[in-house]
């Protein structure tokens, strides 16, 4: 832990409205390594629960946001089918600003600049706790898979793959 006090952010600052536990944690950032993988490295915990938010376009829902483990593939397919899209797409790194108000590496699936549906996966619902982030690179929120579902208003859904060739 750093002995340094961490800024609360406006994700963490809905989970005070809201009276939801969690604690914020705080990592060194590299930025020409923003992964989630390294994320969970430098907490130290395994990459399972660690969940990255990625930010996706249907064809007939508009925009979304999915979290998905860190070492995890976003599956399009599962995600157009579990948010009643028949296309989904990933959004253009440089719209993920515009959108949401977060950058990448700090993107996060609460706060963001207009309430967007989140996709939770599934493997979130085996975890006591997981991480996503603050909405700064480098700031964690650790808290109940349920908290998440909660305070984003997630639907659970199995919308990720590992990636071949991982090992």
């Amino acid at each position: 832990m750093s002995k340094a006090k961490i800024a609360k952010t406006n994700a963490a600052r809905l989970l005070d409205r809201l009276h939801l536990p969690y604690e914020l944690r705080s990592v060194p950032v590299d930025e020409s390594d923003l992964s989630a993988v390294t994320v969970a490295a430098r907490l130290g915990v395994d990459p399972a629960c660690v969940f990255k938010t990625l930010v996706a376009r249907g064809d007939r829902g508009g925009i979304l946001m999915a979290c998905i483990p860190a070492a995890a593939e976003l599956d399009l397919k599962a995600l157009a089918a579990a948010s009643g899209n028949k296309h989904v797409e990933m959004v253009h790194l440089k719209e993920v600003f515009l959108l949401t108000g977060y950058i990448r590496g700090g993107c996060s699936p609460l706060a963001a600049k207009k309430p967007y549906p989140v996709f939770l996966d599934a493997s979130a619902e085996g975890q006591d706790a997981i991480f996503v982030s603050a909405g700064q690179r480098g700031v964690q929120l650790r808290l109940a898979p349920e908290v998440l579902r909660q305070a984003a208003q997630a639907r659970l859904a199995p919308i990720c793959r590992m990636p071949s060739g991982n090992g």
